[in-house]
């Protein structure tokens, strides 16, 4: 009983010393895309950066997941972690989650955290979407980008044009993994 309660402890003191210099935006934890699991954007990240994405299923912007696929392969080893957000705000999202993880997984090969489905504009959006609103601008389509600094204080828009290909981006997140 003693080394069950011991590891219990040890646990939440682990589990709060990976979150207590991480922002209370990032704070919260999201169901993973086709899972029981969640996830802590604090403890995923790390102190990592992130590049943040709200996406969509049957979006002419859809084919961006490989490329956001490519920065997740480029730049995980050195730090960067991509996260997506599946929204049906702009009424494009799959109807279930078994077809947004088909097409997330199968077609397109996402390796990268994945979140259920939830709003990420207007007063229903997620806590980390509407700091992000908050800061920068909210997304005005699918695919819009947030690179946020790895302590939090710093976070840059790019909207659905700027590719996951694009030299801006590239840019972008090698400064915030340089810093």
């Amino acid at each position: 009983m003693y080394t069950r309660f011991a590891t219990t402890i040890l646990l939440a003191l682990a589990a709060t010393t990976a979150t207590a210099g991480c922002p209370a935006f990032l704070n919260h934890d999201f169901k993973k895309l086709r899972s029981h699991d969640s996830v802590n954007l604090c403890r995923l990240a790390d102190g990592k950066p992130l590049l943040i994405v709200n996406t969509a299923s049957h979006c002419g912007y859809t084919p961006q997941f490989k490329g956001l696929e490519a920065l997740h392969q480029a730049y995980s080893a050195k730090g960067l972690v991509v996260v997506g957000f599946p929204s049906d705000d702009f009424h494009q999202e799959a109807q279930n989650a078994d077809e947004t993880a088909e097409v997330c997984f199968v077609n397109y090969g996402v390796t990268f955290t994945m979140l259920s489905a939830s709003p990420v504009r207007g007063p229903s959006a997620n806590a980390v979407f509407k700091e992000l609103n908050r800061r920068t601008v909210e997304p005005s389509w699918n695919f819009n980008k947030y690179l946020v600094s790895a302590d939090g204080t710093s976070v840059q828009h790019f909207d659905s044009t700027v590719t996951p290909e694009s030299d801006l981006l590239s840019k972008a997140i090698e400064s915030a993994l340089s810093h």
